[in-house]
């Protein structure tokens, strides 16, 4: 037997070896690879979403100053309506490009929930362009945006398989008389 066919046993391992070793190397990479892809999306999702609440938030947070204004919150920084004009006209017109960025990368659940939440958001911005003296309805819209903004940051905490969070619940002092 020449020496070739005995070391062809050796030769055939060390060739299913590499080739074994290349295989396995690859498929690692592409794992790899995958992960970090998803890793990216998932950070792009959440820097959505956190400024499509963000942009929410600013007006939400101008629509409880004058709400207070007008005696119907009791925020302790009322702000009359010609005051906050240009604030809010600045924060409707970010909710436009959060919103656009959040249709591109959000989940349908997620998109459905912060329509819901918009909505309740801008029922709020009416009560007040009506300048509407109404507490108790005021109260009414609050729990409208804050059972919205719940369902909002609960779809996103699913949508990136997060842990649940506070529902950012506390109780608020009653409004003390109208101005």
């Amino acid at each position: 037997m020449s020496v070739f066919l005995q070391q062809l046993p050796a030769l055939i391992g060390v060739v299913i070896g590499a080739l074994g070793s290349y295989l396995a190397v690859v498929r690692s990479d592409r794992a790899r690879y995958d992960r970090e892809t998803a890793a990216r999306w998932e950070e792009r999702r959440l820097a959505v979403y956190a400024d499509y609440a963000r942009a929410l938030k600013s007006s939400v947070t101008l629509a409880y100053r004058v709400a207070a204004h007008f005696g119907n919150d009791p925020h302790p920084h009322p702000l009359t309506p010609r005051e906050a004009a240009p604030s809010q006209a600045e924060a409707v017109v970010a909710r436009d490009p959060a919103g656009e960025a959040l249709l591109l990368l959000g989940s349908k659940d997620v998109v459905d929930r912060a329509r819901v939440w918009v909505v309740a958001v801008m029922d709020m911005e009416r009560f007040l362009r009506e300048e509407t003296r109404d507490p108790e309805a005021w109260r009414t819209l609050l729990e409208e945006q804050r059972t919205a903004r719940e369902g909002y940051y609960a779809a996103v905490r699913e949508d990136l398989a997060l842990p649940p969070g506070h529902g950012a619940r506390w109780s608020l002092p009653p409004v003390s008389g109208t101005p």
